[in-house]
């Protein structure tokens, strides 16, 4: 099971892209933050209203993060990956 307390003390406020990853290892979702802290941390928000986004975090086994100068630079990287 993920420990997203663990993972998110760890976690920087600078901008960059997030992979959420299954147990496989396979790619569940990309996104992209101004402040990664803070959107991946709005995941793990307790009852979350959203049914999409419970079913997503129930499979999350992994989180890679690249970090990026500028919002800019995320946006990019995302739309490449």
């Amino acid at each position: 099971m993920f420990d997203s307390q663990a993972f998110l003390k760890t976690l920087t406020a600078l901008p960059g892209v997030y992979r959420m990853l299954d147990e496989r290892g396979q790619v569940l979702y990309i996104g992209k933050a101004r402040n990664l802290k803070q959107r991946v941390s709005s995941y793990f928000r307790e009852n979350h209203p959203a049914i999409k986004t419970r079913s997503l975090v129930a499979r999350i086994h992994a989180i890679e993060v690249t970090v990026t100068h500028t919002e800019v630079e995320a946006l990019i990287l995302e739309s490449t990956l």
